[in-house]
């Protein structure tokens, strides 16, 4: 391990127990030459969650509520287990209110709260709040409501989220200040997909009062940090979040509702047939979050992007965007303001779908476009960007740091 770049907080016996949870990743052992980077976009499997789709598959798949046959039976269970699971991973305190649909991701979990619960919910002249440079897919289907709303009539004002300019996360006291009696709905995000940053969901119940209804982006902390609906952690009504991100299948997500704001979340139209197997294997990913332990993960991720953040800070040559009091290992900002896995960057004179084609090259599989961002700057402007996960390694920063390096321009 390089002195140079410090892995804050980590002992020996978190570096043992992170090799154990890597060799549980057939596709990361079986290709050591490559460093996968991209765990923002959709995070690998571990065995367990492989054995739980094989063994589903083998042993009773079938359609879920459509036979009273043995295997008919055990995947409506699977289906109706791994929803009281969410709840319980979740901190769900009131599970026989709360409902869980299961969807492709966090998008269609978001767009199924806009077009199935708030286009009802809101009438002529309410006003909804929502994040304008966060993921697309918590922006474009509140716009979506009011374009729909419009063409009935009804007209609903939609309000910017207040940004701070130095930290990256939501302006607690301008949001309060932007609250009014109209204001019927919040959207969030806990973890920012571009700048890694805890974006202080916490804090936002107490700026917009008890009565407002609060959906909560989470495909970037589920998996990578606890998510706790616990009132007192975060008072949220809607927790839409991207099980393929945390280590089950792609094209798996959950939404839960708390339903206890407004009417209770109902998805609407006929839903068909579920994604079993996706189901099953987020089943399994949940149960591996436990044992492995999410705030054992939150440890060795916020390390390894330290580490990151503080080599890269000392390149000449690079922007690195977002919060910039949260580059160094000496930031006076508190861990939980640290950025969680995700570190995003651009180079002075190599364009950021040449640095991604380059950094392949040599093993490193990281994005590199506008990471679909919302605003048009954003949108236009290409970024690399890195994103960790617990089988990430020590070696593979200090890898990427050297090579990231010889393109900087004090090397030239």
């Amino acid at each position: 391990m390089s002195a140079q770049y410090p892995l804050l907080g980590v002992g020996p016996e978190v570096a043992k127990w992170q090799r154990g949870v890597r060799a549980q990743f057939p596709i990361l052992t079986a290709h050591p030459e490559l460093a996968y980077l991209d765990s923002a976009a959709t995070s690998q499997k571990p065995q367990t969650v492989l054995d739980a789709v094989q063994t589903y598959l083998v042993t009773a798949n079938a359609n879920a509520g459509r036979g009273t046959y043995p295997w008919a039976n055990a995947t409506t269970e699977l289906v109706e287990r791994t929803r009281q699971r969410v709840r319980e991973f979740l901190g769900d305190p009131d599970p026989d209110r709360s409902t869980v649909h299961f969807t492709s991701g966090a998008t269609e979990g978001l767009r199924s709260v806009a077009r199935d619960w708030l286009a009802s919910y809101l009438t002529d002249g309410d006003e909804i709040l929502v994040p304008f440079a966060d993921h697309r897919a918590n922006l474009d289907p509140w716009l979506e409501v009011r374009e729909l709303l419009a063409e009935r009539g009804v007209g609903v004002r939609v309000r910017a989220l207040p940004y701070q300019e130095q930290s990256g996360d939501y302006d607690q006291r301008a949001l309060a200040e932007a609250v009014g009696p109209r204001t019927r709905f919040v959207a969030a995000t806990y973890v920012h997909h571009v700048y890694g940053g805890d974006m202080n969901v916490h804090r936002i119940r107490a700026a917009v009062g008890p009565d407002v209804p609060i959906c909560l982006d989470a495909a970037q902390s589920v998996g990578h940090l606890p998510v706790n609906v616990e009132p007192s952690a975060l008072d949220v009504d809607f927790v839409a979040f991207s099980g393929h991100k945390a280590f089950a299948l792609p094209g798996t997500g959950a939404l839960w509702a708390r339903n206890a704001r407004g009417p209770a979340f109902r998805p609407g139209g006929w839903q068909g047939t579920p994604n079993t197997v996706g189901i099953a294997s987020l089943e399994a990913a949940l149960g591996w979050l436990d044992t492995v332990g999410t705030d054992r993960i939150t440890r060795w991720t916020a390390a390894l992007t330290t580490r990151l953040t503080d080599g890269l800070r000392r390149l000449e040559g690079y922007e690195i965007l977002g919060c910039q009091s949260s580059l160094a290992a000496d930031s006076p900002l508190p861990a939980a303001q640290r950025r969680h896995g995700i570190v995003t960057f651009r180079h002075r004179d190599v364009p950021s779908d040449d640095l991604g084609f380059i950094l392949f090259s040599e093993g490193f599989m990281v994005q590199a476009d506008s990471l679909c961002q919302a605003g048009a700057d954003e949108r236009k402007a290409g970024s690399v960007r890195v994103s960790l996960h617990v089988y990430n390694t020590v070696e593979e920063v200090d890898r990427l740091l050297a090579l990231l390096a010889s393109l900087s321009p004090q090397c030239e």
